[in-house]
């Protein structure tokens, strides 16, 4: 499989790897689903940052989840160099770069992941793409609400996969959240 030069720049990790190119992450999701076929899948990408001192962190998480069976995850960090204040341009850049990341694992590269599963689909075997944007619908809990559904909008014109918001949005919300706390890039 062939990847853009771009995507050679965007490195992920997780606590056991670093320095993961997109296609080494691919290929540890396609061994994740190939140890358990028969199972359900979400596969899911989503996008938090945390305003610091002279800079803003965006970590972009992707998890492969076996639904009541574990999963596998990497993370990637980026600093843009600005205190980033605007709600709606945090909230545009971090669903950018979850659809940038989108972008990489597209219908052929879902297709591969599928093609694992198809023998087992009558036992239940399934994947789920979906894109977590890290907003929410509760005007009164979340300042978000007012821009989630162009935020959605933009997730769906993608068409391969489909938006989640919180609560749902887990991978934004929660995994992407803990490594964006941290002032220092790892």
């Amino acid at each position: 499989m062939s990847t853009i030069s771009t995507w050679d720049q965007l490195c992920f990790q997780n606590l056991s790897e670093k320095d993961l190119s997109l296609d080494q992450v691919l290929e540890r999701i396609l061994r994740f689903i190939s140890k358990d076929p028969s199972s359900t899948y979400h596969f899911v990408i989503g996008t938090d940052s945390q305003v610091h001192r002279g800079h803003t962190k965006f970590v972009t998480g992707i998890v492969i989840h076996r639904v009541g069976r574990g999963a596998w995850a990497c993370y990637r960090q980026l600093a843009v160099p600005r205190q980033l204040t605007s709600i709606r341009e945090k909230l545009t850049l971090e669903t950018s770069f979850s659809q940038r990341v989108a972008g990489y694992f597209d219908a052929g590269v879902v297709t591969r992941m599928e093609d694992l599963l198809l023998p087992y689909v009558y036992q239940g075997a399934m994947l789920e793409t979906f894109i977590d944007i890290d907003a929410g619908t509760e005007p009164v809990v979340n300042k978000t609400a007012l821009y989630v559904q162009e935020m959605v909008e933009r997730v769906e014109a993608m068409g391969m996969y489909a938006p989640r918001v919180k609560p749902d949005a887990c991978v934004a919300s929660s995994y992407a959240n803990r490594f964006t706390k941290n002032r220092m890039l790892l």
